[in-house]
């Protein structure tokens, strides 16, 4: 598997490969998504690791935990994970978000993440390759499976953080509730003032009680296409590489 490595966080890269590698949603994720002290994180549909690794660069976890049901995958964020220069370092594993169970057992977690596929499977050409399609297009339940996945691993009043395109709030939202995850955070991102987002950053809690809170847009470019102060805070000086 040929591989290569791409900034994740300061000095902190990720093994990426053509088909497994990660773009602007993940770092936007990964820095609405930032753990509290103390925490433990799972992050479902891990891909290269970039999120995880981000995660664990932020100091704070105790533990960060990444699956995903490709091995490619998983092997190139073993390879992160192994140059990760500080302690403790994210683990990876093989795993299926329709079988949660086999995952970790119920509560393991405070914080779940997922940048789950965002086109549902009716929609435009597929890949021909199975790893690109699988991380790209949903199955008619991705979301529920993954719902009901962030349901299980979490403890009482954890916290589940996605992202997503705009079209698909209103699914998303049913899919959380029915898995009695209470949206309570959300901030769309936009690539500047005067364009209409792209995508939206989530966040829901188990257990929690109705209350919606909508954050001030995210905007990543200025009206002159130069980053703005929130982008280069975010991701650095890294070049937009919106996925």
């Amino acid at each position: 598997m040929d591989s290569t490595w791409m900034p994740v966080k300061g000095d902190i890269q990720a093994a990426v490969s053509a088909t497994h590698r990660f773009g602007t949603d993940a770092i936007l994720l990964s820095h609405f998504a930032a753990p509290t002290a103390g925490e433990r994180i799972c992050e479902l549909g891990t891909g290269c690791g970039a999120i995880a690794l981000r995660l664990c660069a932020m100091g704070k976890a105790t533990a960060v935990h990444g699956v995903d049901i490709a091995p490619q995958a998983i092997r190139l964020a073993q390879m992160g994970a192994a140059a990760f220069p500080h302690e403790p370092r994210p683990t990876f594993a093989v795993g299926d978000w329709y079988h949660p169970r086999e995952i970790a057992p119920a509560g393991s977690f405070r914080r779940v993440v997922c940048n789950p596929p965002y086109f549902p499977p009716d929609s435009g050409q597929t890949s021909q390759d199975e790893a690109t399609r699988t991380a790209r297009h949903e199955k008619p339940d991705t979301l529920q499976a993954v719902c009901q996945a962030a349901t299980w691993l979490l403890c009482n009043g954890g916290r589940f953080c996605l992202c997503h395109r705009p079209e698909r709030l209103s699914a998303v939202l049913a899919a959380l509730t029915a898995c009695g995850l209470e949206p309570k955070r959300l901030q769309p991102v936009q690539q500047r003032a005067d364009t209409a987002p792209w995508l939206f950053l989530l966040e829901a809690r188990k257990g929690g009680r109705p209350g919606l809170v909508w954050e001030a847009p995210l905007c990543l470019q200025q009206s002159d296409g130069t980053p703005t102060a929130m982008y280069r805070e975010i991701y650095g000086e890294q070049p937009l590489s919106i996925e």
